[in-house]
């Protein structure tokens, strides 16, 4: 079967003929209708050789979505031709925070070798994958497999952050979120949804503000010197409840910390190297809280395939084949990706899945 695989550091990643998995006890083969690319995969193969943690070849996309094609022995909670979305971060099974559906913040799962689909396992970019358990699907139920895979990862860590934070999004607040991407989209339009906040996005492209006002922000602001002193000024000077950074450079992150208030939160979910100084004399305002959430659970995804199932939310698409995944990493890499870069490696599938 194909597979796109990044075979060697620092080079751009191959389609290339692997073997087709055979689903042992307990595991469940999909075959693959969608597959989203995130820039979390750029992050990974921007990694030098010896920071690198995961044995290469590697086949990519930790956002996946398929049908069930087998089973192996054990499996009852699903059947075949049943159209499943991947939960991706795999934990331990055992341990409390796995049996509260908190395979994110699974403290083992490292130790004992462990690792996400495209992070350390074979992913969903390839024309079938192979799913650890049962319990890592979560059915679609009518939900469209091309909106469903981004909604894994760009829809499921945004809900995850949002959710956190909903105490301090009362009527008269004010949430930013700092880079519409492909996360970031998804981030306006939950926030629209699950709160009665004013939603402030900002960014550095005018095609990524007029994304966030089409998919619902109050207020767009260009992403500059200016967009602190401008975001205190929307906020009467008292600054915003929640601050979301989906980029998490050091530019981004400092205004992130000029323009949180008092008692608010800052949220840093981009992977773009910059740090946050955090403690008295650090630049924050007093009683804020920093946290940096990784994925969310599996409830939490069940919950955001809801949202999508009402059509409350949707995430802005472009489709790809397998066999032109390097180059739409190539163009997520050049910033040339409105919303997100989905891969259909059996071609164009229905809303149903089959």
């Amino acid at each position: 079967m194909k597979a796109v695989q990044y075979r060697r550091v620092g080079h751009a990643p191959e389609v290339v003929e692997v073997p087709m998995p055979e689903p042992g006890p307990g595991q469940v083969l999909l075959k693959v209708t969608a597959a989203g690319l995130c820039h979390s995969d750029l992050a990974v193969m921007g990694w030098p050789e010896q920071q690198f943690p995961y044995a290469l070849p590697m086949t990519l996309g930790h956002e996946g979505v398929g049908t069930v094609a087998a089973v192996g022995a054990g499996v009852t909670a699903v059947v075949e031709g049943e159209a499943v979305a991947v939960y991706g971060p795999w934990g331990c099974g055992r341990c409390r925070k796995c049996a509260e559906g908190k395979e994110n913040c699974c403290a083992y799962a490292a130790g004992l070798g462990i690792a996400p689909p495209g992070l350390g396992r074979p992913g969903a970019l390839a024309e079938y994958m192979l799913v650890d358990s049962a319990r890592h699907l979560v059915a679609l139920d009518g939900v469209d497999p091309v909106q469903a895979a981004p909604l894994t990862d760009a829809g499921l860590t945004p809900y995850h952050a949002i959710r956190r934070s909903l105490p301090k999004l009362l009527p008269g607040s004010t949430a930013v979120v700092i880079g519409v991407g492909g996360l970031g989209h998804l981030a306006v339009q939950l926030l629209r949804a699950l709160t009665p906040a004013r939603v402030v996005a900002l960014d550095v492209g005018k095609e990524k503000l007029e994304l966030a006002r089409e998919v619902g922000a109050h207020e767009v602001l260009l992403s500059d010197g200016e967009a602190a002193a401008r975001l205190r000024e929307l906020t009467g000077g008292t600054g915003a409840e929640v601050v979301l950074d989906f980029v998490g450079a050091e530019a981004t992150l400092a205004v992130a910390a000029a323009s949180v208030a008092v008692e608010g939160d800052v949220i840093v979910v981009g992977l773009g190297g910059g740090t946050l100084p955090v403690g008295f004399g650090g630049g924050l305002p007093f009683e804020v809280s920093a946290a940096f959430p990784y994925w969310g659970s599996r409830t939490e995804l069940m919950d955001v395939l809801e949202l999508a199932r009402q059509g409350v939310v949707s995430a802005h698409v472009e489709t790809f084949t397998l066999e032109q995944a390097p180059e739409a990493y190539a163009r997520l890499h050049a910033g040339e990706i409105g919303g997100r870069a989905v891969v259909l490696p059996q071609g164009p599938v229905s809303p149903s899945g089959v």
